[in-house]
């Protein structure tokens, strides 16, 4: 795993298309017991170069129901984007995650994590590339989630930006987020 992720680490393919320069960030292990599939770094996450390390990270993990430490423990969470670098800023926010990294290294990163209980799709581009049956939208992914367990879990971004679809959809909260916390607490317990 560990060559695997130094080649990740020094990836410029997209190099040509991201002027604030490239930084792939990645967290995974062979040990690793649940997968969260992402979008794409942040300005923020670009700049420490820590997964997750911005108020979405923070959302999410209250989703999850575990701390900081748990989170970055690569032995429990592996924190794999479909767009491993900061794609920059768009019109509404930041742009898409860039389109050569998921082909060029999920494969081989999911290859070499034979320790996945369960993966979380979060965001459209993950659902849209993984689930072969996936609904019309996210909000129908998230909605129709126990059609995708045991192997995935859709979620909705955890960006602050969306918090208006929380309060559009509160069986999320209700429904969803105690299953989420239910099978993370017990992959972790067994």
């Amino acid at each position: 795993m560990k060559p695997l992720l130094q080649q990740i680490n020094q990836c410029v393919v997209c190099l040509p298309h991201l002027s604030h320069g490239v930084r792939p960030v990645v967290q995974a292990s062979r040990e690793s017991k649940v997968l969260i599939i992402g979008q794409a770094p942040g300005r923020k996450v670009h700049a420490s170069g820590v997964p997750w390390d911005d108020a979405s990270g923070d959302q999410l993990r209250a989703w999850l129901g575990v701390e900081e430490n748990e989170f970055y423990d690569e032995k429990r969470f592996a924190l794999m984007p479909m767009g491993f670098c900061y794609p920059g800023k768009g019109t509404s926010g930041d742009l898409p995650p860039r389109k050569e990294c998921a082909p060029k290294w999920h494969p081989a990163l999911l290859s070499q994590m034979p320790s996945v209980q369960l993966t979380l799709l979060i965001g459209q581009y993950a659902q849209n590339h993984y689930l072969s049956n996936s609904k019309k939208t996210l909000t129908d992914n998230v909605k129709n989630f126990d059609q995708y367990l045991p192997q995935y879990l859709p979620l909705p971004h955890p960006s602050p930006r969306n918090r208006f679809w929380q309060t559009k959809n509160p069986w999320f909260n209700a429904i969803v987020v105690p299953e989420l916390r239910q099978r993370i607490q017990s992959i972790f317990s067994a």
